[in-house]
């Protein structure tokens, strides 16, 4: 099959060399000049293990990776379009669809007349997304979904810094379809795979998706709410409480461990994004929903809770160089997107503590160009324990557990990882 895929970030890239590992011919459309440049020198414009490899395979042969001049070659060849772009939560935390609806948009005009063609929306977007606004949006430019062309969802479930492992070896494939030609297209696509593919409804295929996010954001603030109750309780060895916890049988060998387990919140572009989306359009529906309000709350009280433990730490002295051990949201990436890190720091500059040098092995440079903040920077991670004079682990990265035999200075471990 022929394959057009909007967006080339973390989804759209694998989603498009995924397509192409199996065997389709795929295009990929990007608008960022620079990203496009760097993917077509043949190099990621982000760590994802794996993926680099792919692009080395794919490249110029199954995959192309074009700009919008290139649009109307590659929508005509297409059975299927997909759309990658971001839906980042906006008023209300309800989801923006500004850059889906362009890409559509873009795809209706140049869209070949005559010709059967899936949309298939990738981005995550809140349940009945397809079904309310996507589909009229289409029928008000006189298109009979279901004649004309097709829409489907195909949400994806992938984890930064394992998305291609994630993509090649998926544990399910869900296909929201609302019709059986659509269906067809999509099952074509993903003929060749062995893991369990299904076809449910549209609102169903969105659901599951969020169903799956809201649940790890319950788990994180969960855990993290618990770890609180410890610190009012007293004498409480968290991480040893929760490690013991896993093993519980009943925890089937799942890997959630990480996920209930206390830390310094969740963040990144997801868990966030998807959580307070939910949230809203269950408002807006008429029903609060309790749950998702209290683990929304105790996440955006987590940053100033661990400033609070940073500085009952270290005392009241605020001169003192304070060394920040992770800057990404989580280890393994260098995706800094609504990280944690920068909460805390911003929390402790407002209590005065503002001499705070940062390191992350991978993220120093996304650091500093995505947040505005007056902070330091270590090349190294022993040019930051030799500087500081205390050290605050907020990015649980495995070089970071021989802190405390490296150095003798005060370790706040925010990720309970010692």
């Amino acid at each position: 099959m022929v394959i057009t895929v909007f967006g080339l970030g973390f989804v759209g890239l694998t989603t498009s060399l995924g397509f192409a590992e199996y065997g389709h011919t795929v295009y990929g459309v990007e608008i960022n000049p620079e990203r496009l440049a760097t993917i077509r020198s043949g190099r990621l414009p982000f760590l994802e293990p794996g993926l680099d490899q792919a692009l080395l395979r794919h490249q110029g042969s199954r995959f192309h990776a074009i700009g919008t001049d290139g649009l109307a070659e590659a929508v005509g060849q297409s059975d299927c379009v997909y759309y990658c772009v971001g839906t980042p939560y906006g008023k209300d935390g309800q989801a923006d669809l500004t850059y889906l609806l362009s890409a559509i948009d873009q795809t209706l005009s140049v869209r070949p007349a005559g010709k059967y063609q899936v949309l298939v929306v990738k981005s995550t977007i809140p349940p009945s997304t397809t079904s309310r606004k996507i589909i009229p949006y289409l029928e008000g430019r006189g298109l009979v979904v279901g004649r004309d062309l097709g829409v489907a969802n195909n949400p994806e479930f992938l984890r930064e810094g394992h998305c291609w492992d994630d993509f090649m070896q998926a544990d399910r494939i869900v296909l929201g379809v609302s019709d059986e030609r659509s269906a067809e297209a999509l099952r074509q696509i993903y003929a060749t795979v062995k893991e369990p593919v299904f076809c449910v409804s549209l609102n169903t295929g969105e659901f599951i998706k969020y169903l799956s996010n809201t649940l790890l954001a319950t788990l994180i603030s969960y855990s993290n709410e618990m770890s609180l109750i410890a610190d009012t309780i007293g004498g409480i060895d968290v991480a040893e409480a929760f490690r013991i916890l896993h093993m519980d049988k009943r925890w089937g060998g799942a890997a959630m461990a990480s996920y209930a387990y206390p830390g310094c919140g969740y963040g990144g572009y997801c868990l966030p994004k998807d959580t307070n989306a939910l949230y809203a359009v269950s408002r807006s529906a008429g029903f609060d929903a309790q749950i998702l309000k209290n683990v929304i709350a105790t996440n955006d009280h987590m940053p100033e809770a661990i400033a609070g433990r940073i500085i009952q730490a270290i005392g009241e002295e605020k001169g003192q160089l304070i060394g920040i051990l992770g800057l990404s949201f989580k280890p393994g990436s260098d995706d800094v997107r609504d990280t944690p890190s920068a909460k805390i720091i911003k929390a402790l500059m407002a209590r005065g503590y503002t001499n705070i040098c940062g390191y992350d092995p991978v993220a120093n440079d996304e650091f500093r160009r995505h947040y505005d903040l007056p902070i330091g920077y270590a090349a190294t991670y022993d040019e930051l324990l030799n500087a500081a004079d205390a050290l605050v682990i907020t990015t649980a990265w495995p070089e970071f557990k021989d802190v405390r035999l490296r150095s003798g200075k005060p370790v706040i471990d925010c990720r309970y990882m010692l």
